[in-house]
This record gives C-alpha cells, sequence and structure tokens, in this order.
C-alpha cells in the first residue's frame, strides 16, 4: 500500500512530539518537578505513531504505564499531558491520574493503565459495545510482552476471536518487563505465535519502522471493520531508559542498547523521507522546531496552573 503525504509528515510530526515531550519528562522529573513515577517511551515512538495512523479518530485505545506516546499519538494534546504529570487541575484528569492514568474518552482514549495486563479486557469490552451497537468503531489495544503472559490477555484473545470482534492487539515487545528477559519466562520466542491458539492472525513487524507498522495496523483495522474478527501483531522494538526513572540499569548490557540505539526509528524515517524526495532537511527541521515551542508553552502552561483543592478529591467519585 502506498502512504501519502500527508500521512507520512503526521507520522514524523507525532514521533517527534514523542520524543521530545519524554526527553522533557525525563529532565523534568530529575530536577525534582514532577511528581511520582514515569516510565518512559523513547525509543518506541514507531508504534504508537504508525498503529494510531491506521485509526479513525472516533476510533478507541487503551494503554499501558508507558502510555504518554499512545496518547500524543492518538492526538492528545501536550499541555493537557503535561499539566497532569504535574498533578494541575488544567491536566486531562484534572491532576488525580498522573503519568500512569491519563484518560479521555472524547479522542477515544480509555485510559492508561498502572496494572500490567488490565487495559486488554477493558479493550475487549470496548470492542465488544462497538460490534454489540454496530458504530463501525476499532479498538488497538496497547500493551507489553509482560503483559501477554497475563490470564487477562489470554481471556481477552479467546473472546475476541470466538466472536469476532474489532479489535486490533498490540503487542510492544521491548524484550524486558521491568527487569527480566523475556525469553527467559516465556516458552516461545513471538508472541505473536500464541494469536493460533485463539483463531486469529498474528504478525510480527518491526517496531522501529513507523512505515512498517502503519502498513500492518491498517491491513488489521481494515480487517477488524470490516467485521473479519480481531489481530494481533507483535512489534519488536526496545525502550532506551529503564523500566521507571530513577531504577539502576544493572540487566541489560551496554552493547545491546548501542545495538538499537542504532536503529532508532524516528532517524531511520527521516532519512527514508529526504532521500526520496518527499521532505528536505530544512522542512523537517522547521517541523522540529515548531513542536519544540509547543513543547516549551506546554510546560509554562503546566508550571503556571493551579493545583487541585483538597476538597476536589471526593470529585469525580463512582460507586
Amino acid at each position: 500500500m502506498s502512504i501519502s503525504k500527508d500521512e507520512m509528515r503526521s507520522m514524523l510530526e507525532k514521533m517527534l512530539k514523542i520524543r521530545h515531550f519524554e526527553n522533557r519528562v525525563k529532565d523534568l522529573f530529575a530536577a525534582g518537578e514532577l511528581p511520582g513515577f514515569v516510565h518512559l517511551y523513547l525509543g518506541q515512538e514507531a508504534v504508537a505513531a504508525g498503529v494510531c495512523s491506521a485509526l479513525r479518530p472516533d476510533d478507541y485505545i487503551t494503554s499501558t504505564h508507558r502510555g504518554h506516546g499512545h496518547i500524543i499519538a492518538k492526538g492528545g494534546e501536550m499541555k493537557y499531558m503535561m499539566a497532569e504529570l504535574y498533578g494541575k487541575k488544567t491536566g486531562y484528569n484534572k491532576g488525580k491520574g498522573g503519568s500512569m492514568h491519563i484518560a479521555w474518552p472524547e479522542l477515544g482514549i480509555l485510559g492508561a493503565n498502572g496494572i500490567v495486563g488490565a487495559g486488554i479486557p477493558i479493550a475487549t469490552g470496548a470492542a465488544l459495545s462497538a460490534k454489540v451497537q454496530k458504530t463501525g468503531k476499532v479498538t488497538a489495544c496497547f500493551f507489553g510482552d509482560g503483559a501477554s503472559n497475563e490470564g487477562s490477555f489470554h481471556e481477552s484473545l479467546n473472546m475476541a476471536g470466538a466472536f469476532k470482534l474489532p479489535i486490533v492487539y498490540v503487542c510492544e515487545n521491548n524484550l524486558f518487563g521491568v527487569g527480566t528477559r523475556q525469553t527467559d519466562v516465556r516458552g516461545v520466542q513471538d508472541v505473536a505465535v500464541r494469536a493460533e491458539g485463539y483463531g486469529m492472525p498474528g504478525v510480527v513487524v518491526d517496531g522501529n519502522d513507523v512505515a512498517a507498522v502503519h502498513e500492518t495496523a491498517c491491513e488489521a483495522v481494515k480487517r477488524a471493520r470490516a467485521g473479519e474478527g480481531p489481530t494481533l501483531i507483535e512489534c519488536k522494538t526496545y525502550r532506551w531508559r529503564t523500566h521507571f526513572e530513577g531504577e539502576p540499569d544493572t540487566y541489560r548490557p551496554p552493547e545491546e542498547l548501542q545495538a538499537w540505539l542504532q536503529k532508532e526509528p524516528i532517524g531511520r524515517f527521516k532519512d527514508h523521507l529526504i532521500k526520496n524526495g518527499y521532505f528536505t532537511q530544512d522542512e523537517i527541521d522547521q517541523l522540529e522546531s515548531s513542536v519544540v515551542h509547543e513543547l516549551d508553552e506546554a510546560v509554562e502552561f503546566s508550571r503556571q496552573s493551579p493545583l487541585p483543592e483538597p476538597e476536589e478529591a471526593l470529585e469525580d467519585l463512582w460507586a
């Protein structure tokens, strides 16, 4: 399939936003400006950008504890995200969600989630609702390789396969679950082979090639929207940072990280766009400058925003 110039620009812009947002979050957290914990998406930008570029604005996604990239790729604004990380009332969830629990249903973002694998049944329920209500919506469900060992993964894929639900399961295989190499605790090399047991296609794709991710996701979304059921996509990638900021990097060989840094997704995509005449270096530099300017404004917006009042802790609660 061919990817239009507008789609290429959109994917590059999303990846640049994710890269710069996460680098800024890294620095702000190290400086003590941000509360709580942050789990950075650096190195995995092509997965979120490639998949979300295949979706409609009204489609759904569910995310993970490492969810900043998914939210930006689905259309989330950096200033409301950054305000949420600061714990400010101008954030997407009034400062109550923080880094790991940003949700904004108006954009189809059904929530990041701090519990491993917990977004998978939520996504499956959203897909079931879309099928029952005949809305034509598709759900993209992001999760890590570690979550594929959870019961929620297997129960959800079984239901989706049985009922031919309109959902695309996206496993971001960055090789490690916290500090555990996943091939040490999983009997298969590829998570995608597990799809066969639930009656759906399983596809392995280079998760650092945004065009390949986009094309694979487009096929899966088209299949889901046509009523042909779910697909499991396994994106092979690598996170640059440790599981969370501040954790010692004692479990990964330095040469492994360096090898993956050489395959980083944004530089690869920039080279492709320039070599094939889609954009000039100046055009890409201008786009990147505008992203940085928007991010600077997002940080200032967040710093100037008010904190929630103590009594607001009891608002927006349901039981």
